[in-house]
């Protein structure tokens, strides 16, 4: 799938999955397992979106830091598309969302066998 109105790095992030987006997300949550969708809005379609947890060291012993991303995708709803980053498989505990090259982190809690659904930006 190619997305000619995005700039090339941003449509190279979604060609890594070109399933992504056609289909419902299937989250295996339960005890101590949650997972976070995070709502943005289309013009962050592509952007990747960095996850760490928020008490975390952000360097190991070798000085890198431990953090994943997943990209910003556009998934049908009711109504038209619903752009979102989905986190899925995260322990119980406290996350710092940030999208390099924009200012400002989130920080969202998780809880175990619950879906933590927020926005950004903030409405």
């Amino acid at each position: 799938m190619t997305h000619p109105q995005l700039d090339p790095e941003r449509a190279a992030n979604l060609a890594e999955n070109p399933h992504a987006g056609q289909g419902p997300v299937l989250l295996d949550i339960g005890d101590d397992i949650g997972a976070i969708v995070l709502h943005l809005t289309a013009v962050l379609e592509g952007a990747e979106v960095e996850i760490e947890p928020a008490d975390h060291d952000h360097d190991d012993h070798h000085g890198h830091t431990h953090r994943s991303h997943v990209a910003v995708v556009g998934r049908p709803v009711a109504g038209g598309l619903a752009y979102t980053a989905v986190f899925p498989d995260l322990h119980a505990g406290r996350y710092v969302l940030s999208l390099p090259g924009q200012d400002g982190r989130l920080v969202v809690d998780v809880c175990g066998g619950q879906v933590s659904e927020v926005s950004w930006p903030r409405p």
